[in-house]
């Protein structure tokens, strides 16, 4: 099989789906003739000219606002948003109006929007552009969130996002884009709420989303060099969450790490860690231990900016005490 980045993934996911419905049209900043800063979306604009790839000025609200409106009225727009640290910007137009569209008409208007965004630290862009604000979504009833840790996933994420009658958020993760993986030509679609066992295991689950499925990964070789077999999950979404494999893996290794890149508090790891908690408690030969970004913003500062998230050893080592029964407490 083939192996494409992430960026070319996204962007053949887009194309495909343009090429599908020509009601899929993109809206954001520098998306057509920079084909956004990171250069995910180049040459869309060729082929399917400035009517479907728009470029819009400076203004979050106003260009979400028309995608929310766009959707609301029969076609299917990709909002690009620069930077995922944008979305307080937009907390309106996507959780107030596009979320709650659908209740608040008794089922009758959809509004089948992607937006499309960003997340990640350690890319030294400061507190105001390293934000992995994915939480924040989750947290709305009305939003599904996608968390692509791969190219593969990537694309088929995106197609399903496009095909979606529900407002769909994508973070992907800044440090990715070049990151290959195997990816078919042939089209495939990922369903929503289908976790996926990236590695089988019998001692321990670690859980991880976007860039810290690697993370895990990366820990997983590490214990295995010890005797101690990881399974590690990547949920794909976490609205909707795939409960069920994530209770299934830790009523079968009976210790289970959440690792996810937002915040600590109040996070992704915390309602994760709490579902397992009360469903497969008595299972459990440890408590469910959660490991997340510092709870400060992120520095510009390499040498600081590159501790306030898990590493692969920081990952291992909090697996070697739960194994061993070592009582951890949470930063």
């Amino acid at each position: 099989m083939r192996e494409i980045t992430l960026s070319q993934a996204v962007n053949e996911a887009l194309a495909e789906e343009m090429r599908r419905d020509d009601t899929v049209f993109i809206i954001g900043e520098d998306v057509a003739e920079a084909g956004t800063p990171f250069k995910v979306l180049s040459g869309l604009v060729e082929e399917f000219g400035t009517g479907r790839v728009v470029d819009t000025p400076i203004a979050e609200p106003g260009f979400v606002g028309i995608g929310v409106g766009a959707a609301l009225t029969g076609t299917r727009p990709v909002v690009d948003l620069m930077f995922g640290d944008f979305l307080y910007l937009v907390m309106d137009q996507l959780c107030n109006q596009a979320a709650k569209a659908y209740y608040m008409s008794g089922g009758k208007l959809n509004v089948p929007l992607v937006l499309r965004t960003n997340m990640g630290a350690t890319r030294r862009s400061a507190a105001q552009h390293s934000q992995s604000l994915h939480a924040l979504v989750a947290h709305i009833p009305g939003l599904k969130v996608a968390m692509p840790s791969s190219a593969y996933e990537a694309k088929g994420l995106m197609k399903t996002a496009i095909r979606d009658d529900n407002p769909v958020v994508i973070f992907e993760d800044k440090l990715m884009y070049n990151d290959k993986a195997p990816v078919p030509e042939e089209e495939f679609l990922i369903p929503f709420g289908e976790a996926n066992i990236k590695r089988e295991g019998r001692d321990i689950t670690l859980i991880g989303t976007s860039s810290m499925v690697q993370v895990c990964e990366k820990a997983a070789e590490l214990l295995a060099k010890e005797g101690i077999d990881a399974e590690v999950i990547d949920p794909r979404t976490i609205v909707p969450l795939d409960e069920a494999a994530l209770l299934k893996s830790a009523k079968k290794t009976s210790r289970v790490i959440v690792v996810d890149e937002g915040h600590q508090s109040y996070g992704i790891t915390g309602e994760i860690a709490g579902r397992i908690n009360e469903k497969a408690f008595y299972h459990l030969d440890a408590p469910v231990l959660r490991m997340g970004a510092m709870d400060v913003p992120v520095p510009f500062s390499p040498a600081l900016e590159d501790i306030t998230v898990p590493t692969p050893e920081d990952v291992a080592d909090n697996a070697r005490k739960l194994m061993s029964g070592e009582m951890i407490h949470a930063a």
